[in-house]
């Protein structure tokens, strides 16, 4: 549990900058450049998520349980990822979708919390997509008051909104028939 915890400060504490030090983040990306504070803030990012993954992967075998949820909790999860996938292509693919959630990626994130904690009530698991829940809504709000930053995406299109819907739907039938059992060791279904 130990590596799970030091994962999830690592992870949330550079993903919280933002929100808690947005003018201390611009201070540092001016210091040392975009690139390198890029650089640097993908590296701790990195090590924070495998130690979250490994951690996880390890409390999950010991932790005690909080809740016990009934089966049909399972599908209320999978109702809640059905729109995950498609509203994280629309993050980086400017259209209607992009422009109706404002942040997409953030709704998505919320969206996948939401569910897996309807359907799974180990305290690992609650840790985990609570942090992620309450760290989502953080950041929604957040982002409200922040000035907007330049990024780097796809040219806006019409057929955009097509491609996230369509793709994420295919993502989404992956996950669930097949690489949700492979990476996690669950079958969703």
């Amino acid at each position: 549990m130990n590596l799970f915890i030091v994962g999830l400060i690592l992870f949330f504490t550079t993903h919280s900058i933002s929100i808690v030090a947005d003018p201390w983040r611009n201070h540092m990306v001016a210091r040392f450049g975009e690139k390198r504070w890029q650089g640097i803030y993908s590296l701790i990012s990195i090590v924070g998520f495998v130690l979250i993954v490994w951690g996880y992967g390890e409390a999950r075998e010991t932790t005690a349980s909080l809740y016990e949820s009934p089966l049909w909790t399972h599908h209320v999860a999978a109702l809640f990822m059905l729109p995950v996938f498609p509203l994280l292509i629309a993050a980086n693919m400017p259209g209607r979708i992009k422009t109706k959630t404002q942040h997409p990626m953030l709704l998505a994130t919320i969206l996948w919390a939401i569910g897996h904690l309807v359907s799974n009530g180990a305290v690992v698991d609650v840790l985990l997509f609570g942090a992620f829940l309450v760290w989502a809504i953080a950041d929604r709000i957040s982002v409200a008051s922040r000035a907007p930053r330049m990024t780097h995406q796809m040219p806006s299109g019409r057929l955009n909104d097509v491609i996230a819907v369509i793709g994420g739907l295919a993502l989404y039938a992956v996950f669930v028939f097949w690489a949700h059992a492979w990476l996690f060791g669950v079958s969703p279904l």
